[in-house]
This record gives structure tokens, C-alpha cells and sequence, in this order.
């Protein structure tokens, strides 16, 4: 009867998190124009904080650059002490692209490459370059929103273009982007559609996206932000110190609008046509980018490691097992409980396989690839215990 209760109760844990978890499994919150288009075109300054990116720039600094927006748009790149050839790059792609596709403007009046002052305390790496950025942007330009975009991402020519339409149409302050996360590899089939997945079990979208629901989530990569709202929090200066950044700032900036606004606050979805180049040909480079601030998630309390290990445990593990343990005692009831469960759990991971193009065999593994982001949790506490973390780029907060 034990084992019953057991596989009854992950069986009731599947039940309300596909119920009343705001409907986390579907991938339907997508960047579209279904909103009405904004009379007026607002300007843009788009400021991306690069360290050691030499390698992607060409692609993603050219992405944005090559912007399809009937608006006025400027771009400033942050070099935050980059070792490699960051700045010359950045400097040499801007002005290929003016020679080439824009003579008639100076490249001075649309790019700017910055680069940044020594790293104060209290700061982590990537918000002080921001900062510098965004003041930059703000004082040169005025301008009506800014895009925070990683080095690493490749925008479609019409991403601009829907990202304002989303933000004036839909009175969003703020409008972020989940892009597509490379998936071409063994280990990125099997972990990276996962980590889409458990993002938006713990941050679902639609809750997010729900002006009367306080949660605020958001995808670092490519967020836009009226500036007025930016302004009114403070700037980056309010989460200087965050870890998980995107998800901070986007909680900073939903909380700090008044009820009575017209505005419908923040938006979060998927994109489909922009992409991040950033590869994980390996379990390594994966198992790091989670274990960097899976613990930081967890507010550094060793109870809610234990809670969120327990949990993990019966709601991923624990069907698997119970299944095959009822197969080999012949206890037919846990064969059909855990039998259920593992179905209901593999269909709730099917819209994100799909969303990825993979087959549908992939979502079968699930299970798997919980016990192995279990460990990759278990991994980011033994770092932050030892000294060792939010370890980035050379650099250790």
C-alpha cells in the first residue's frame, strides 16, 4: 500500500501541473503580429555587452545592424575586457556594414563601440557593461526603448520590428524573447529543450504574461524595455548584483507598476526565427551554463535543496521506477498508477520536442534528463559551498 500512496501522489503532482500550472507545456506564447501596429514608430538603441565573442559577432553584430525596422535604431556594443579580438571585430563590422549598405550615414550616428571601465564591487560583469551601455544609449540618443541582446544571438531582419510592434501594440513595458537555443548535437537534443521546459514549468509564460498575476519572468538574451520603466526602477543599478538577471529585472520592473496602469506590464514568449549561436557540442559546457546558478535559483538555502531534490525525485524518478518494480512484483495497480503518470509526463513534454523539430522519441527520456539536471543542481551548491559559484567567462561572483 506504501508504494501505492507513493505513485499516488506523483501521479496527483503530474495532474496539477498540467491543470493549474498556467498551462506551462504548451509553446503557443510566440512573438507574432496579432496586437495592433503602433501609429507612431518609437526609436530603438540597442545595447549588447561582449566578452570574448570575436566568434560570434560576425554573425549576430551583422543581424542587428541589417535590422528591417522603418524606425530610427542605433546599436552600441560594450567590449567588457575581452581577451580576444572583441572591439577590432566590432569596430570592423560596423564599418564594413555602413561602407556597404548605408554610406549616406556616418557610422558614428547608428554604432558605437564602448569600453568598459575596471568592474566595481558589487557588480557582476555583464550588468556593469550594461549599465555603461544603457547610459551611453540613453544620453546620446533618448531614445523610447532599449533592446538588451546577448553577443551570442542571431536576430531575424524582422525582430525589431515584432518586438515593438509587441511592446506599443499590447501596452507592454517589456517584451522579451526566449530565441531558439542551438539543437544540433547529441547532448543539445537531449538537454536543451529540457532546460526550455523546465524554465517554463517554473516561470510559466502565461503567467507572466498576465497583467493581474504578479510573477515576472524573462530570457536575457533579447529583451525589450521602455525606457520609462528602465528610468523608474532605478536602471541596472536596481539588480547589480543579480545572478539570474533577466528574470530579476523583469520581476523589478512588473512589481514597481502601479495596479491602476493601462499597461498590461510584461510580455514573455518563444521565438522562431531568432537564434542563439552559442554551441554546447558536449555535456561540459551544458552541465556548467545550469550548474552556474541552478543553486542561486534556490536563494542558496540548503531546505529548498532538499525540497527541490525530493521533488525532483518523485515527480521524474519515481514513476520510472515504481513502474518497473510493479512489473517485476506483478502488483498490477502501481504497473497502471506509475504507467500513467510516465505518459502523462511524456506528453506534457511532447509540444516542446516539436517546437525543437526532434522525434518524438526524445520526450521518452525525460526522466533521464531530470536526474541528470538533478545533478547538475546538486553540483551548483557543492560550487557555491566551495567558493566556486556563478563562475563565468574568468570571472567568480
Amino acid at each position: 500500500m506504501v508504494e501505492i500512496a507513493i505513485a499516488g501522489l506523483s501521479l496527483v503532482i503530474w495532474l496539477y501541473l498540467l491543470i493549474a500550472r498556467g498551462q506551462f507545456w504548451r509553446t503557443d506564447q510566440r512573438l507574432t503580429e496579432d496586437v495592433s501596429p503602433p501609429s507612431k514608430v518609437p526609436s530603438v538603441a540597442i545595447v549588447v555587452p561582449a566578452r570574448n565573442e570575436a566568434d560570434m559577432l560576425p554573425i549576430s553584430l551583422r543581424s542587428l545592424l541589417s535590422q528591417d525596422y522603418p524606425g530610427d535604431f542605433f546599436c552600441v556594443v560594450v567590449d567588457d575586457h575581452s581577451t580576444d579580438q572583441t572591439a577590432a571585430i566590432a569596430q570592423q563590422i560596423a564599418q564594413d556594414y555602413q561602407q556597404n549598405q548605408q554610406p549616406d550615414v556616418p557610422p558614428g550616428d547608428r554604432f558605437t563601440l564602448l569600453s568598459a571601465k575596471p568592474l566595481p564591487p558589487g557588480w557582476t560583469g555583464k550588468l556593469w557593461a550594461l549599465d555603461q551601455g544603457v547610459r551611453y544609449a540613453i544620453q546620446q540618443w533618448q531614445p523610447d526603448y532599449l533592446l538588451l541582446t546577448d553577443a551570442d544571438i542571431q536576430h531575424s531582419p524582422q525582430n525589431l520590428h515584432r518586438l515593438i510592434h509587441r511592446a506599443v501594440g499590447d501596452r507592454r513595458e517589456m517584451v522579451s524573447l526566449m530565441v531558439r537555443l542551438r539543437c544540433q548535437s547529441g547532448w543539445e537534443k537531449l538537454l536543451i529543450p529540457a532546460f526550455v521546459f523546465f524554465f517554463a514549468k517554473l516561470y510559466p509564460f502565461r503567467w507572466v504574461n498576465h497583467p493581474k498575476r504578479k510573477l515576472g519572468a524573462a530570457a536575457g538574451g533579447c529583451s525589450l524595455i521602455q525606457r520609462s520603466a528602465l528610468e523608474r526602477i532605478g536602471g541596472i543599478a536596481a539588480i547589480k548584483d543579480a545572478l539570474i538577471d533577466d528574470c530579476t529585472l523583469a520581476q523589478t520592473i512588473k512589481s514597481s507598476i502601479p495596479e491602476s496602469s493601462p499597461s498590461n506590464k510584461i510580455w514573455l514568449g518563444l521565438a522562431t526565427q531568432t537564434y542563439s549561436l552559442r554551441p554546447y557540442d558536449g555535456l561540459e559546457p551544458i552541465w556548467n551554463m545550469v550548474a552556474r546558478t541552478a543553486y542561486t535559483q534556490l536563494n542558496y538555502s540548503p531546505l529548498l535543496l532538499v525540497g527541490t531534490l525530493a521533488g525532483m525525485a518523485i515527480v521524474y524518478l519515481l514513476p520510472v521506477v515504481a513502474l518497473m518494480w510493479g512489473i517485476v512484483t506483478g502488483n498490477l495497480a502501481l504497473v497502471g498508477i506509475s504507467g500513467l503518470t510516465y505518459i502523462l509526463m511524456v506528453l506534457s513534454y511532447l509540444p516542446m520536442i516539436q517546437f525543437y523539430q526532434l522525434s518524438p522519441l526524445w520526450s521518452l527520456c525525460l526522466p533521464a534528463i531530470a536526474l541528470l539536471y538533478t545533478l547538475m543542481t546538486i553540483d551548483s551548491a557543492r560550487r557555491h559551498w566551495q567558493g566556486m559559484g556563478g563562475a563565468w567567462k574568468g570571472r567568480t561572483y
